[in-house]
């Protein structure tokens, strides 16, 4: 006899196990990230040396061009230096070619005065003129004619304040005289000391 089991048979509920990740797995999915990050990390390093070595080269023109700027100013300032030399050097040579050139009325003037009023056996050495002040040096046979010639510069209109700075008697031979030295104070005349007056004013214009 023949049986037939018309029934389903019981379905087994198998639950399949979850599958564990394999480590490769991950590192696989962890190195593309990792990549990324590397990548814009050199990016980063490069944008920031480009633009380090931009600002550096911008920096070092502008110091060149400031020891540029100072070479030229220090060169400009020697140059100017030089020139200053040169003119305070001529400004120097005019004022004593100007002080010569007034002083030459001067100057004959005094010699003309001292021969004027010179008396005889007495011999003029030495004439200077410095601010006014005459020093007249020479010889004479006695200390009288040395008094004479006081007396006549006294009374010359060019001429104040005579003294007799020494008077030394010396013997050449069988010569004796008086070697005498002289102080005066010379007076401008008129027409002098007008001169003078008005290149004063001229100056200090």
């Amino acid at each position: 006899m023949i049986r037939v089991n018309l029934l389903k048979p019981e379905q087994k509920d198998i639950r399949e196990s979850p599958i564990a990740p394999s480590p490769h797995a991950q590192d696989k999915k962890k190195q593309p990230k990792t990549g990324l990050i590397f990548l814009f990390v050199i990016i980063a390093i490069i944008l920031i040396y480009y633009i380090q070595d931009k600002n550096l080269k911008k920096e070092q023109n502008l110091l060149n061009n400031v020891i540029e700027e100072k070479m030229t100013l220090q060169s400009v300032a020697e140059l100017l230096v030089q020139v200053e030399e040169q003119k305070n050097s001529l400004e120097r040579k005019i004022n004593l070619i100007n002080s010569l050139t007034s002083h030459q009325h001067v100057a004959v003037n005094i010699m003309d005065e001292l021969s004027l009023n010179i008396p005889d056996w007495v011999w003029l050495i030495e004439a200077s003129y410095d601010q006014n002040e005459v020093r007249i040096k020479g010889k004479a046979l006695s200390n009288t004619l040395v008094a004479d010639y006081m007396f006549s510069l006294e009374n010359s209109p060019s001429f104040t304040s005579i003294n007799l700075i020494s008077s030394t008697q010396q013997r050449t031979g069988v010569d004796e005289f008086l070697e005498f030295s002289l102080t005066a104070r010379y007076v401008l005349p008129p027409k002098l000391a007008s001169t003078g007056e008005e290149e004063t004013t001229e100056e200090k214009k």
